[in-house]
């Protein structure tokens, strides 16, 4: 029997901040459904179309990513600018650079389908490297530039990376693994001993032999948790980068009419994560749009860059959406008016900060959209002046396909009924890296990606999240696998047995928390835990709160009850 929201059955969780109507509107939403279902959906298949008309993405089978970023025509003057000095990179610069940086690895041995690491902050040099690792036809893997040796040797073996692109302070770490790693200058203009990376990029050089790309070639390999489990290397191809372009930026920019080469983004977010990649690289170059960079989030140096560089968008997550709210409710009438819209991703807002955000800048145009590393084109927001729609992660991208599924019967349900996503199109992942049962379990025979998110479909096509049933936990926008530190805990020798879950937390979205079972007589604190989690992971992955506790809920298969831990720690906190 299919799930409906007025159900509410104890299996789903809804959380108020997760929906635009309340509860009695949406039972009347559904007493009143008409019988004819609209045309987006088929009761026959339980497919969801998308209300966006089909967008024809390029058939040339020998295209890649940036030969097709640089023919798209648009009026853009200035590409990248570096936030704290100024320093900007030109359209009519930066194709050269990208050629001279992949004419230059060519000559230094690297080959179509090697791997290339970028350990990096944000940076002007960033998307130089990464288009120019990809015009060779090599691979681009990235990394938080905070991540420790061990978690740094870990990906690069996987991965099979042969040279690595990282600041001076992280040389030294890939001598120890046997990696060649090319040093990039931290700041624009300074030269500690970057000679090779200011070679690379201004060495005139001509690609002689560019080798031939196919759109089914690998671009790039980003490392995500999934559903379940520990990381896992996602695979994307030059066509899936083509569809994210396609199906998501050029989209949205169409639709506000936005073509044009007179939008300032400002990219606050990381550059190593696949919105940054896919956004601040890719899809805002093929528009022409001006991108000033920031090395990293700061509020006060946020408000700075908006009203220095009259930035028009700004991309975020809940933290700093939150950040940002606060320093618009305080500021005078004089800064944040460039600003026309923000966009949210990447984890859920309560409908609380949403009416404070827009309270405070009226002006802004607000949307959320929902995406992810195994899909970089899912469901993006679309507001016009008398139609908003808030809470919701926003309409199915053109060309891309739905399903929401029960869980109990896998029947497919319509809309108004609660569920998980399954996606199938052109922006869905190829597979994971040498990981053959993962791939199986997230796609099926028939190309469906199971999402693990619990949804629903509003009577006008909009998608709303409800709740996960991924193991994954979203810090300040971050990934962290749970099986990562609980393969760290039980290194420690006092103790007995560990699960790790989220916890919601207001400020960062979710934070780790660890339950640990103690050796008998042990005095371990939380303040020990913490402390050695803290000195074998990075910054991000910290655990936040430790709760011990006499056993470990599992299942009888053994698999850990991370509902069940989730549940009894809200309940411990009322």
């Amino acid at each position: 029997m299919a799930t409906s929201i007025i159900n509410n059955q104890p299996a789903y969780h809804f959380p108020e901040n997760s929906h635009t109507y309340n509860q009695k509107q949406r039972e009347i939403m559904l007493t009143k459904s008409p019988i004819a279902y609209p045309d987006w959906y088929s009761p026959e298949t339980g497919l969801y179309k998308s209300k966006h008309k089909q967008i024809d993405l390029p058939a040339d089978p020998f295209l890649d990513v940036v030969s097709f970023i640089f023919s798209q025509k648009h009026n853009g003057v200035s590409a990248l600018i570096d936030s704290s000095t100024g320093f900007s990179i030109s359209y009519q610069e930066l194709f050269p650079l990208v050629e001279s940086m992949a004419s230059g690895l060519h000559k230094m041995s690297v080959s179509k389908s090697d791997v290339v690491l970028l350990l990096l902050p944000n940076s002007i040099y960033y998307p130089i490297i990464f288009l120019g690792i990809l015009y060779l036809g090599a691979v681009v893997t990235t990394m938080n530039p905070l991540c420790t040796i061990p978690e740094i040797k870990k990906q690069v073996a996987d991965s099979s990376v042969s040279l690595a692109f990282t600041l001076s302070e992280n040389v030294k770490k890939f001598e120890v693994l046997g990696i060649p790693a090319i040093e990039v200058p931290e700041f624009v203009n300074s030269n500690p001993n970057p000679s090779v990376f200011y070679e690379l990029i201004s060495g005139n050089h001509d690609l002689l032999s560019k080798p031939v790309i196919n759109q089914e070639d690998i671009a790039v390999i980003l490392y995500s948790s999934g559903t379940t489990g520990a990381s896992k290397g996602v695979i994307l191809t030059h066509k899936n980068f083509i569809s994210m372009l396609v199906l998501n930026v050029r989209l949205d920019a169409t639709l506000y009419n936005d073509l044009g080469g007179e939008n300032v983004y400002l990219a606050a977010l990381p550059m190593f994560h696949v919105y940054g990649l896919s956004l601040f690289q890719s899809g805002l170059i093929s528009l022409g749009s001006t991108v000033v960079i920031m090395k990293k989030f700061d509020a006060d140096e946020v408000v700075k860059a908006i009203d220095k560089y009259k930035v028009t968008h700004f991309p975020v997550v809940p933290p700093i959406l939150t950040a940002l709210t606060k320093k618009a409710q305080g500021i005078n009438g004089r800064s944040l008016q460039s600003l026309k819209q923000v966009t949210c991703g990447a984890a859920t807002l309560s409908r609380k900060l949403i009416d404070e955000f827009v309270h405070s800048l009226p002006h802004v145009d607000f949307v959320q959209g929902y995406a992810m590393t195994e899909c970089g084109a899912a469901f993006r927001g679309f507001n016009t002046e008398k139609f908003h729609k808030y809470s919701s992660v926003g309409l199915l991208a053109p060309n891309m396909e739905a399903k929401v599924v029960d869980l109990k019967t896998a029947s497919f349900l319509p809309p108004l009924s609660v569920g998980e996503l399954w996606l199938r199109g052109s922006a869905v992942m190829k597979g994971y890296l040498n990981n053959e049962e993962a791939t199986t379990s997230a796609i099926d025979k028939d190309g469906w990606y199971h999402t693990g998110d619990i949804v629903y479909f509003d009577q006008d096509g909009y998608l709303y999240i409800c709740d996960r049933l991924k193991e994954v936990i979203k810090y300040r926008g971050f990934q962290i696998a749970p099986t990562d530190l609980e393969g760290v805990l039980v290194t420690h020798p006092e103790i007995v047995d560990v699960a790790v879950t989220g916890a919601l937390d207001e400020v960062n979205g979710e934070i780790p928390v660890a339950f640990v079972v103690r050796k008998v007589g042990s005095v371990l604190s939380e303040k020990d835990i913490i402390n050695y989690v803290a000195k074998q992971v990075a910054p991000y992955k910290k655990i936040r709160k430790v709760v011990f506790i006499n056993s470990i809920p599992r299942s009888p298969a053994g698999k850990i009850l991370r509902r069940q831990l989730r549940s009894s720690f809200c309940t411990s906190k009322l």
